[in-house]
């Protein structure tokens, strides 16, 4: 019996770890990669498929997508699964609330995720996990159950629903969140937010580097006085008033506010959602090194990238964050070649056309936010990005890897073997914090990087930054039973 159910041969494979595109063959068996190297004999495959010389890239982990926001979940879960595919999106993270949309119910997360779970089971084509805000402080009470019990380590706090609801102001933010009497969604709730997740990382300190806050940073102050402004003078139509409604400097001060909190409560583990504007980079980079003790990340997605207020396709291009100039589109692409954005994701939202547009049809305040964007987030930053000169390593980084690390999908974002995977997870499990694993081996009285062959091997954990933080030595998936250093 062949030793591989599939052998793909003649591929040039992409690493987020190596430069270049290798030219490899890649054995699967049991759905895993089990082999990685040239020339693989074919007589040692069920089936054998010729890659033809294209390029290979790890399976995107797209995480930010909205499944079941204008849909029922259930139906998004295939139709927008199968989006995913064709954009080479193998793993989709879908941000979920209670409230009007999504479900259109409230409660307590107890009651309410095992229905988004059900509604889902059994209809995606892909892997996929979900993203939870805590609208109430029944929520923020549920942290822990939620990790331990449900495995959700992510989330969220939408930081303009203190005046404004999905598409624009609105002054019955009870309603629309469905919270209880006497609490309120406001910065307050944020701060609390930040103080249950910081207890449940201490809590829980083997899960502490997978938890962490995302959070959507507009300001629904500014938001809605410039949006008044822009309605009452009329200057300005389309998506371009659409951006002046909610403007750039709004996601810079929200940006402010929410890193100081970090910094209050403790949270070192905060992700910076669809930052969309040169003034929004700006402030995370500033509270970056204000508050260098936080691990800020920085995500910006595919549409913000593409698209500008002026080239989308008429008002179906409205999203939150809003898309801006052409010069906040070129500043995000100076930052995301400068090392400076750690992912890129879609925030995919399917709005169909009936649904997208309100009445009369050219009004932007009128119309639904968000459309779809999974399928070209591959292509699109590869096709784009090389004119710019991104390498295809750093499309692999962007789009698999620090993603994958990030949200704790520690099999993921790569092509490697699986065994090492496990391998490297066991040493994580031992070098708390570790994002990246070096193998090295001992020969005489030398060290260098293991080649294939060496037995003498120990393994060093790195942080994100690169700072080694621990040493382990001989190690065995899945259990571990070598000396550790931690530093």
């Amino acid at each position: 019996m062949p030793a591989l159910d599939l052998l793909v041969k003649n591929v040039r494979v992409v690493r987020p770890d190596h430069i270049g595109a290798a030219d490899l063959d890649i054995g699967i068996a049991g759905g895993r990669f089990t082999r990685l190297g040239p020339a693989i004999p074919a007589s040692e495959a069920a089936t054998v498929v010729d890659g033809r010389g294209r390029l290979a890239f790890p399976g995107v982990v797209d995480a930010h997508q909205h499944w079941g926001i204008y849909n029922p979940l259930a139906a998004d879960t295939r139709t927008e699964s199968q989006a995913s595919a064709q954009g080479g999106v193998t793993t989709g993270i879908t941000y979920m609330r209670t409230g009007q949309y999504y479900l259109n119910r409230g409660g307590p997360y107890e009651e309410f995720f095992p229905q988004v779970l059900s509604a889902a089971e059994g209809r995606s084509y892909i892997d996929y996990a979900f993203h939870l805000a805590p609208m109430d402080s029944r929520h923020i009470a549920e942290i822990p159950l939620l990790i331990e019990q449900f495995g959700v380590t992510s989330f969220k706090v939408f930081m303009f629903y203190g005046g404004f609801g999905l598409h624009g102001a609105s002054a019955s933010q009870r309603d629309f969140l469905m919270i209880p009497d006497g609490e309120s969604y406001d910065y307050a709730h944020f701060e609390f937010v930040m103080r249950g997740i910081q207890a449940a990382r201490e809590q829980l300190p083997a899960l502490a580097g997978d938890i962490s806050l995302s959070l959507h940073c507009e300001t629904a102050e500014i938001m809605r006085a410039y949006t008044a402004i822009v309605q009452q003078e009329g200057r300005l139509t389309g998506l371009e008033a659409y951006s002046a409604a909610r403007p750039p400097h709004s996601e810079g001060l929200a940006v402010s506010i929410a890193s100081y909190l970090a910094h209050e409560t403790g949270l070192p583990t905060i992700n910076l959602l669809h930052l969309s504007s040169a003034k929004a980079l700006e402030a995370a980079l500033i509270m970056a090194r204000a508050f260098p003790h936080i691990d800020f990340r920085r995500e910006v997605t595919v549409g913000h990238l593409l698209a500008d207020f002026r080239t989308a396709s008429g008002l179906g291009g409205k999203v939150n964050p809003p898309l801006r100039s052409r010069a906040d589109v070129e500043a995000l692409w100076e930052h995301v070649l400068a090392g400076e954005v750690d992912w890129v994701v879609s925030d995919h939202a399917c709005c169909r056309d009936e649904m997208k547009f309100g009445q009369p049809r050219d009004d932007v305040f009128a119309a639904k936010s968000g459309f779809g964007g999974t399928e070209y987030l591959l292509p699109g930053l590869i096709t784009e990005g090389r004119k710019r000169g991104l390498s295809y390593q750093k499309v692999a980084q962007l789009t698999a890897q620090h993603p994958a690390r990030r949200f704790g999908l520690h099999t993921k974002g790569t092509i490697a073997d699986y065994n090492r995977q496990q391998l490297e997870l066991a040493v994580r499990q031992v070098i708390p914090g570790a994002a990246t694993i070096r193998t090295y081996a001992v020969a005489g009285d030398t060290v260098h990087l293991a080649e294939p062959g060496d037995t003498n091997r120990f393994y060093a954990g790195h942080d994100a930054k690169g700072k080694l933080i621990g040493l382990a030595g001989k190690a065995a998936a899945p259990g571990y039973a070598g000396p550790i250093i931690r530093l």
